[in-house]
Parts: structure tokens; C-alpha cells; sequence
């Protein structure tokens, strides 16, 4: 999402026309190190970390995995685990009717990999029904073993490989080339907000205001809202803050069912808001970040011709 606002940013400094703005993520190949310290014997005696933990899922401020930053958002706002894997079979679910429905084709971008064997054509999220429903409630905490945890690999986000993008151009090259466009879009205002790092999942509730604030609009007048789901807490903790509804919130299910490919989370909520909005309406998309830090982003569906 950063990488939008900066397009968007170049674009309205009249730097640009168009450019290409997403993000991509390829967490099955994420490499294992091994640090070779000053102070360790020069041969031999290494020891392997995960790259993924350490530099995408570790709260470094706090020595902790960001699981246990969500744990703390619950308890904090007394969300219990049931409610925790109620949302998320309901993002499951979700996101099963929105694939039935074909609510996503318009979005997807087959991606087609060479083998041995044959070419493989990738057109379809791969992760949405690989979870057996009914299991959800009997899995064990992932990160506090206290006996007190609730957040669970179920109610949180999976690990997945992606990729998201869009093209941002000024007025004048939207008059030219976004007629007919099934899905054409202003960027109406984009912020970022931070907190304490070991709550950067509520982080989101911090920048909604005031990116609400720069859109000259009310919550009242968001359309449809896309948070990403690193953790079920994460959308529990946020709507009760905002004071939001469910209904209208990640109402094609989210990163429990789709995935969370981190360095893609941002601008593919924002492909899948501007793929739920018609003429006229406000959708705002916010995703959270280890750190702290929260960004967010409202858009506004428009005609070409009246541009």
C-alpha cells in the first residue's frame, strides 16, 4: 500500500503519468541464515535461523513473534478465542462463496509455471479450502502455551505466495485510456499512523481517523472496508474501536482464507476493495505492519467521462 501512496505521490508532483505500484511475496523460498559473528568461532559451530521469523513475523522491540502481539490485543480487548475462530470460519466462508460466485475472475492474473511435466496454470488462490472447518476450535495456541493463549495457526493468517498490482496515472491519462474500464478508481486520500510497537495490530484504528479526516468524509460513507487479517484479533479488536460492523468488512473473506504474502497484503486489499465498489462509492482500505505502523487509503469509484 506504501508503494501506491508513493505513486500516487510522484504522479501528483507531475514527476509522472503512469506508473505500476504493488508488491510481491515468495514466502516458501525465504532462505535460512547463518550468521558468521565476530565473536564465534570462524568454522563451524553455526547456527540456522529462520529468515522468515527473523526479518517478517519477529517484534524486534519486544523480542517477541507478533503472534504474541496479537495475543495481547486480545486479551486487551477482551476478545475471546471463540469469537476469534467464529471470524475466521466466517472468512473462510466467505471467501468459498466469493470463488463459487466468481467474484474474484476479474482480479486474477493466471500465472502459468514451467515443469518437466508440463506447464501448470495457477488462476485460482490456493489456500481457501484446505481447512477443514470443524477442526478449528480443537487446535492448541500457537504462541502463548500458558493455558491463557487463544490465537491459533486457524485464526490467523496463513503463509502463501503472491503477488498484487495496479496502475496509477494522473487525470489526463485516465480521460484517455480508463474508458470502458471495468474498474476505475480515484485516490481520494492515504495516511499512515503508528502506536506502541507491541500493538501494532490495533494500529489500523489509529489511521482510519485521520484518513478519513483527509478524504473529507464519515465512516457512515465507506461502502465497504478492507483490513487485512493478519490475526482474526486484528479485525475483532479494529471494528469494536471504529465501532464498525461486520457485515461490510472484508465481506470476500481475507488473509485467514486467501493468505497474508506480506509484501503483497497491501495493494491486493486494495485490488479486491476497488473490485466490491460501483459509481459513486468510498471504500478504505487499512493494513497494519510490524513496528507499529499502520497505513491507510480511501478510494472512490468514478466514470472516465467525468473525469
Amino acid at each position: 500500500m506504501k508503494a501506491l501512496a508513493i505513486a500516487a505521490q510522484q504522479i501528483e508532483l507531475g514527476h509522472e503519468k503512469a506508473l505500476v505500484a504493488g508488491g510481491m511475496e515468495n514466502m516458501t523460498r525465504v532462505p535460512y541464515y547463518l550468521p558468521r559473528a565476530s565473536q564465534q568461532s570462524p568454522f563451524g559451530g553455526m547456527q540456522l535461523e529462520d529468515g522468515l521469523i527473523k526479518d517478517g513475523l519477529w517484534d524486534i522491540y519486544n523480542n517477541v513473534h507478533m503472534g504474541n502481539c496479537a495475543e495481547k490485543t486480545a486479551k486487551d480487548h477482551g476478545i475471546t478465542r471463540e469469537e476469534q475462530d467464529d471470524f475466521a470460519i466466517l472468512s473462510y466462508k466467505r471467501t468459498q462463496e466469493a470463488w463459487k460466485q466468481g467474484l474474484f475472475a476479474d482480479e486474477i492474473v493466471p500465472v502459468t509455471v514451467k515443469g518437466k511435466k508440463g506447464d501448470t496454470i495457477i488462476s485460482e488462490d490456493e489456500g481457501y479450502n484446505r481447512l477443514k472447518l470443524d477442526k478449528v476450535p480443537t487446535l492448541k495456541p500457537a504462541f502463548d502455551r500458558s493455558g491463557s493463549g487463544t490465537v491459533t495457526a486457524a485464526n490467523s493468517s496463513s503463509f502463501n505466495d503472491g503477488a498484487s498490482a495496479l496502475v496509477v496515472v494522473d487525470r489526463e491519462t485516465a480521460k484517455r485510456y480508463g474508458k470502458g474500464k471495468r474498474v476505475l478508481a480515484r485516490i481520494v486520500a492515504y495516511a499512515d499512523a503508528a502506536v506502541d510497537p507491541i500493538d501494532f495490530p490495533v494500529a489500523p484504528a489509529k489511521v482510519v481517523p485521520i484518513v478519513l479526516e483527509r478524504a473529507g468524509i464519515t465512516k457512515e460513507q465507506v461502502k465497504v472496508w478492507e483490513f487485512n487479517e493478519a490475526f482474526a484479533a486484528v479485525i475483532k479488536a479494529n471494528a469494536k474501536i471504529l465501532g464498525l460492523g461486520i457485515d461490510n468488512v472484508n465481506p470476500r473473506g481475507g488473509a485467514i482464507a486467501l493468505g497474508h504474502a506480506l509484501g503483497s497484503s497491501g495493494s491486493r486489499i486494495i485490488v479486491t476493495l476497488l473490485h466490491q465498489l460501483k459509481k459513486g462509492e468510498y471504500g478504505l482500505a487499512a493494513i497494519c505492519n510490524g513496528g507499529g505502523a499502520a497505513s491507510g487509503m480511501v478510494v472512490q469509484m468514478v466514470d472516465a467521462d467525468e473525469l
